[in-house]
């Protein structure tokens, strides 16, 4: 299996390439706008996604096409609008037509975002409805229609992956700078947590490692088509804060919404993932507790009240059973 990678210096692509160097899953080509691959990775090439020759190169002869390259970001998308358009959707729509171009029959794997839905306090399905209220989110809706327009018209295969707010790194000193990593950043700078509003609203929160093992297991199985919400926990910006603030001894506080924060937020957005997780077999390899006190432990960290004792977090946040990983399947 012989899988190329677009964008491969992003933060899920650079994580998903150290999954397969240990899991070995498939052959990679990794391809994207820098010079240099961030971790050293031999066969990388520099690409220029403007250039239609340049992508047909890059994906010829693959059997899987990953799709990491492209912008992010909520306000930002309003200040560079060109940018993001281009990065985003013009960059698949490139993608697309040199794919037509060579007769490519490679599956397509495109990272989405939970931003696509209008926040709900019930889980969300797939079909559940879609609000935007960014360009990335519009965008990234935008992109998931133009796959199933190429599938209905040229027999494009695709399989989109809505992720909700990923966490950790298994590639130093890369991070998502995510909700949690923001929190534990905030907690070893300031011993202070700072949350908008109560934190009352509620996220699917999925370790990286596991997000990868599914971004690989979408690819190989032939039966993943379509659009999946990816599986994790359930928890509130307020819990995911109280359990750094527990495990550091930092304070949580309540700050005023900024007015346009409040008006670009989505609200509840937890995911219904019965889907993709019945057909991977899907259980965590990864929780919120064990992932805050292995980082504990590797930083050594300090608080206002002096070191962690980093036996003593670990019993207290480690009561729940640890899931393990088989081979081929999570338990």
């Amino acid at each position: 299996m012989k899988a190329a990678v677009l964008g491969a210096n992003s933060y899920i692509a650079r994580n998903f390439l150290q999954v397969n160097t240990t899991s070995h899953y498939g052959e990679v080509c990794a391809f994207g706008r820098d010079s240099e691959q961030a971790d050293g990775l031999t066969g990388y090439r520099q690409v220029d996604f403007d250039d239609l020759a340049d992508i047909e190169e890059a994906i010829g002869g693959c059997d899987l096409i990953y799709l990491f390259a492209g912008k992010t970001g909520t306000v930002r998308g309003f200040d560079a609008p060109d940018e993001f358009l281009d990065a985003n959707e013009r960059l698949l729509l490139r993608l697309l037509k040199a794919y037509r171009s060579i007769g490519s029959t490679a599956k397509i794997v495109f990272p989405s975002t939970r931003l696509v839905y209008k926040g709900n306090d019930m889980p969300l399905a797939e079909d559940a409805q879609k609000e935007f209220l960014t360009p990335y989110a519009m965008q990234k809706y935008a992109c998931e229609q133009y796959l199933e327009m190429y599938r209905r018209l040229y027999g494009v295969r695709y399989c989109v992956l809505r992720i909700g707010v990923p966490y950790g790194t298994l590639v130093q000193p890369v991070s998502s700078y995510g909700t949690l990593d923001h929190f534990l950043h905030q907690a070893r700078e300031r011993g202070q947590i700072s949350i908008y509003g109560d934190g009352s609203q509620r996220r699917t929160v999925t370790y990286i490692e596991d997000l990868c093992w599914m971004l690989w297991q979408v690819g190989l199985d032939d039966s993943c088509e379509g659009v999946y919400n990816v599986g994790g926990e359930d928890m509130s910006v307020r819990e995911l804060a109280e359990q750094v603030a527990v495990a550091t001894g930092a304070e949580v506080t309540e700050q005023p919404w900024p007015a346009q924060a409040q008006k670009i937020e989505s609200g509840s957005t937890v995911f219904d993932a019965k889907k993709l997780n019945g057909q991977l077999s899907y259980r965590p390899a990864m929780t919120v507790e064990r992932w805050i006190t292995e980082m504990l432990q590797e930083q050594g960290h300090k608080t206002r009240g002096g070191y962690v004792c980093n036996l003593l977090v670990a019993v207290c946040l480690f009561a729940r059973t640890e899931t393990v990983r088989v081979r081929g399947m999570r338990r």
